[in-house]
């Protein structure tokens, strides 16, 4: 096929095969070759090449942007619907740091969340008790996150050189893994930071739950910001491979305001969902929080003691 210059076909990350086969083709040629706004809240649906590894069953979208110029994308811009919906993402991530701490015998350490957005886990954490640093690649986030949370988050990528190997009790990866270009050079660079024993906490979104199979194509997380699509078995060979024994997999239930799901919602519904957004907003319930699951799973693992 014709890969336009800004792409490029990539190896399966997990196994390195070059053996794939076909799961969707692109919508829209080839490959894309118009510059597209990657960030947080990007909603625009899936429309390049879908494949799956046949040697080890990882599903990633090849040819894809080049991963300098998706870097350059995530690091500009604003995204003042992601940071809408904050109240949400703090009672998500609330109930989710339940689950942390029972792995963690309700020990709170030094926690670092990668790709942290507007910085509300990192907000969260740091009210029960946790000593929190992060990263984002958007500059316009990091200054919200200082604005809003009084939060020094480190612009940019993960930079393990900046920290003490060994350094962090928690290491968290909230809806970031999918976007990464190498999400293994990712997760070897969170086991490095990690104290021997200390817990990596993923959740992504499941292309093999019910809801991705059931879904199809419209599935509600092919998205053109996701570049990597995991299942369970994938989550944790990469994992294991990098040093992890998965010690706790589960259904990720998350809230978002009721108006807000459904505007998402409309770009694979249509009008069903554009026509429910009206009643809601007429029944004054859009800001209603209210929890969803179409597929997203949660996945913590423990470093490894060699």
């Amino acid at each position: 096929m014709t890969v336009s210059p800004n792409h490029v076909v990539v190896p399966c990350n997990i196994c390195g095969s070059a053996s794939y086969k076909v799961i969707y083709e692109a919508q829209a040629g080839p490959a894309h070759t118009d510059s597209r706004t990657f960030r947080s809240s990007g909603d625009a649906p899936l429309t390049d090449r879908l494949v799956e590894c046949r040697e080890c069953g990882l599903q990633y979208v090849s040819p894809r942007l080049d991963a300098a110029l998706i870097l350059e994308e995530y690091s500009q811009g604003d995204d003042e619907a992601f940071v809408s919906q904050v109240a949400g993402r703090e009672l998500t991530f609330a109930r989710c740091l339940d689950v942390v701490e029972k792995q963690t015998g309700r020990a709170r350490g030094r926690l670092f969340d990668v790709g942290t957005a507007g910085g509300s886990f990192l907000h969260v954490a740091a009210q029960r008790g946790w000593e929190v640093e992060g990263c984002e690649p958007n500059q316009w986030l990091c200054d919200w996150a200082a604005k809003h949370y009084g939060l020094t988050v480190q612009p940019g990528i993960l930079d393990t050189g900046r920290y003490p190997a060994q350094s962090f009790d928690v290491v968290s990866l909230w809806d970031v893994l999918e976007h990464t270009p190498d999400p293994k050079d990712v997760i070897r660079q969170c086991h490095d930071l990690l104290k021997p024993g200390g817990l990596i906490v993923v959740n992504y979104p499941d292309i093999g739950s019910w809801a991705a199979r059931i879904m199809g194509r419209s599935w509600v997380f092919l998205l053109s910001v996701h570049i990597y699509y995991f299942n369970r078995t994938t989550i944790r060979r990469l994992l294991s491979d990098s040093g992890f024994d998965v010690v706790k997999i589960r259904p990720h239930v998350q809230w978002l305001q009721l108006g807000y799901i459904l505007k998402r919602a409309s770009a694979y519904v249509g009008w069903p969902a554009s026509m429910a957004g009206r009643v809601v907003t007429w029944l004054r319930l859009a800001t209603m929080q209210v929890p969803y699951w179409v597929g997203q799973t949660l996945v913590i693992a423990k470093k490894r003691v060699s």
